[in-house]
């Protein structure tokens, strides 16, 4: 096989506790140190300030040696998920890569992890993403996602998540409703064509929202089962996550979907606020809900958003109908600590039900 430039862009955000992991996987890589460079971007904690000094003093002597050449790009603000990506993407296309594999902190690869990846893409040109397959770390022999589902109504969530490796027979590469952005190789031809990913998001369905932008252009969505990324994956519940997902999802649905669409989606949309608001505040997250709300009341936030919307409805290959062949109707999240019986007995079975019906209306 050929062996095209790959920037491995590394966000780091406090990143010692993970970064040992990371440089001991990148030293066992199988594809040629020569053709790929360890970008990595570091975004400073609020609290416990840069790595670039644990960096410099832990990474940069094997740079070129034992390890890629190391580039090293120190940011004076944190710019979030999307905003320091950006900055390696910017890094990568000035420079002539051909492509970028977006490698996530809290995690670190298997030795073959690319040549799977880069061989779905030299193969296909119409394939726009291609994501690893995310495996559980310590528990190797459990899942992250196969690839992700996206709910009609704007949720995301991992696919088989915790589910035994070995109990599912998947194919070498497959196609999904959008790629975890944790670990993911894209192409920077399109990167330049279609733009950056979209730093408005700050973090949270920004991986939904690039996904999204290439399938609208007529690309496709992949996971290659053969390529490994170990993640120390947690879910958590800091307060801040919640916002964000929040109001990036109406995001989401208003940028990439046509309103009658949107217009069908609307009586189950609104059920599913009231079930939610209810949620939020017996999990104790209602502030963060009705900021969501708050931002979406704004006008500058309508103008924002809309201008976004006209983009992407000027790129659009593909219909409504073939965007939702993907989308499931009930959520799956498979987190003990948001797992719901009234989500499980009452809610999924009333959304699915109606997914059911709206699917088949949305011929457009």
């Amino acid at each position: 096989m050929s062996y095209p430039k790959v920037a491995i862009v590394y966000l780091s955000f406090h990143c010692e506790p993970y970064i040992d992991d990371v440089v001991s996987a990148l030293k066992n890589m199988s594809y040629p140190k020569d053709r790929v460079e360890f970008v990595v971007v570091d975004n400073p904690h609020p609290t416990l300030g840069s790595s670039i000094r644990y960096l410099e003093e832990h990474v940069m002597s094997m740079s070129g040696k034992e390890l890629p050449h190391v580039t090293l790009l120190p940011q004076k603000d944190n710019l979030g998920f999307a905003g320091g990506n950006n900055m390696g993407i910017k890094w990568a296309i000035d420079n002539g890569f051909d492509y970028v594999y977006f490698h996530n902190n809290d995690g670190f690869v298997a030795a073959n992890f690319l040549e799977p990846l880069i061989e779905v893409m030299e193969k296909d040109s119409s394939v726009g993403v291609v994501q690893s397959l995310l495996m559980l770390y310590p528990e190797t022999d459990l899942l992250n996602s196969t690839g992700n589902s996206f709910h009609y109504l704007g949720l995301g969530f991992c696919n088989n998540l915790r589910v035994k490796r070995d109990s599912l027979n998947l194919e070498k590469v497959f196609e999904t409703s959008y790629a975890s952005g944790a670990a993911v190789l894209m192409r920077c031809s399109l990167l330049k064509e279609y733009g950056l990913w979209d730093s408005d998001f700050f973090m949270y369905h920004e991986d939904i929202e690039y996904s999204f932008r290439l399938r609208i252009a007529g690309y496709k969505i992949m996971v290659a089962s053969d390529s490994v990324f170990y993640h120390k994956y947690s879910f958590g519940r800091n307060q801040i996550k919640f916002y964000y997902i929040e109001r990036n999802r109406f995001g989401v649905m208003l940028m990439f979907f046509k309103w009658p669409t949107l217009i069908l989606f609307l009586p189950m949309g609104l059920v599913l606020e009231v079930g939610l608001l209810l949620f939020a505040i017996k999990q104790g997250w209602w502030k963060e809900k009705i900021k969501a709300y708050a931002y979406w009341l704004k006008l500058s936030t309508w103008r924002l958003w809309l201008k976004k919307r006209h983009y992407v409805q000027s790129i659009r290959k593909i219909s409504d109908q073939e965007m939702i062949k993907t989308f499931v109707g009930t959520v799956d999240f498979n987190e003990k600590s948001i797992k719901n019986p009234v989500l499980d007995n009452i809610a999924n079975p009333l959304m699915n039900f109606y997914w059911l019906i709206v699917k088949n209306i949305i011929i457009w």
